[in-house]
């Protein structure tokens, strides 16, 4: 009953928290678009890289509309689970145009070339779809290839949470077993274990993840991989500070006494009791593998075209900052900033629940 009434305790201080309860919500909110992220974007094809190359780096709010023709190619069509995993390819070839009329079985219409640039152009109705043009807004505009920014940045949440989820797991895994073995076990063992968390410490967190993407190749995968790889230390060093303090308590002196192994004594008895700092840095180590993908991508030994990721997008497009759109750069920038806010106002109000002075 004393355990329920901790729990509650410690949720009811969670959700007062306001910081923290914002970043939930932000989250949640992440993490449901990540899931249903090719049925929210208004481009729902593979990796949202429809590309239209005359309609490239328009700005927020730019519409035009789009002759749909029909793939002379059979389009095979996807499964509703692989559809929601993967996306759907394109029924239609896209052009985009400013104006149209239909006569007879013929369509006649001004294709849009550039700004204030059209050309003329006609097309057997059989070809289209039925309605043969549909008028398109780009909320926040499009890249230089011509492909929907709102649709990159929802797909490319994916990246964001995927790679603090499977960093945060690898960190966490080896942080724990390597923090509990050297805080349960101490001397030697402690010894040649903090020699080597010492001598990963020692090395720039960017210089490492630069060497392990090396090692194992550039992609989706691989990146995921190098960061967490990376993040392990601080979560070894918080484990082993706290087993080193949870060893010396009296239960832990019965298990002893009544035989049991240390690995039951490690795993059933000491990690229960130091998981609420763990959780604490799992937040605080997911935001930053959010911005270390970032880097990454930015820096061109991340995530590849075409796949959305954030990062890429700000490589892409960070020359528009100081020309006429810098809304292409901005987006991505902004939400980064605020999944990263979020996990940070999440790990500052698990901190705050756990603390036994409020």
């Amino acid at each position: 009953m004393s355990v329920q009434k901790n729990d509650t305790r410690f949720f009811n201080k969670l959700i007062r928290n306001k910081g923290a309860f914002l970043g939930m919500i932000l989250i949640a909110l992440s993490m449901l678009l990540a899931l249903f992220a090719y049925i929210a974007a208004p481009d729902g094809s593979p990796n949202a890289n429809r590309m239209i190359p005359e309609i490239g780096s328009k700005k927020p709010g730019f519409t035009i509309g789009l002759l749909q023709v029909k793939k002379t190619r059979a389009i095979h069509v996807p499964g509703w689970f692989t559809q929601l995993m993967e996306g759907s390819e394109d029924r239609f070839d896209y052009i985009p145009v400013t104006g149209y009329r239909i006569k007879g079985d013929r369509i006649y219409f001004q294709k849009f070339i550039d700004d204030g640039i059209t050309e003329n152009g006609e097309m057997p109705l059989r070809l289209l779809s039925d309605p043969p043009v549909r008028q398109v807004t780009y909320s926040i505009g499009t890249d230089k290839f011509g492909r929907d920014i709102a649709s990159r940045l929802i797909i490319g949440v994916r990246v964001s949470l995927s790679v603090g989820l499977i960093a945060v797991l690898i960190s966490l895994t080896i942080g724990i077993l390597l923090g509990s073995l050297a805080g349960y076990f101490r001397g030697r063992v402690d010894d040649v274990i903090m020699w080597f968390i010492n001598v990963i410490w020692s090395i720039p967190t960017l210089l490492l993840v630069f060497a392990i993407t090396l090692a194992l190749g550039k992609g989706f995968w691989q990146v995921f991989i190098a960061v967490g790889l990376t993040m392990w230390v601080n979560g070894a060093r918080l484990v082993r500070g706290q087993v080193l303090a949870v060893r010396e308590l009296e239960y832990i002196e019965a298990t002893r006494a009544l035989g049991y192994s240390h690995v039951r004594t490690i795993v059933k008895h000491i990690l229960p009791n130091i998981l609420g700092p763990v959780m604490v840095i799992a937040a605080s180590n997911f935001a930053s593998a959010i911005v270390i993908e970032a880097g990454l991508s930015f820096l061109g030994v991340g995530v590849q075209p075409p796949q959305p990721s954030w990062g890429l997008m700000i490589k892409e497009n960070y020359n528009f900052i100081i020309t006429h759109n810098p809304m292409l750069a901005l987006a991505p920038g902004i939400a980064i900033m605020l999944l990263v806010l979020a996990f940070n106002l999440l790990g500052n109000g698990l901190r705050d629940a756990m603390s036994v002075r409020n």
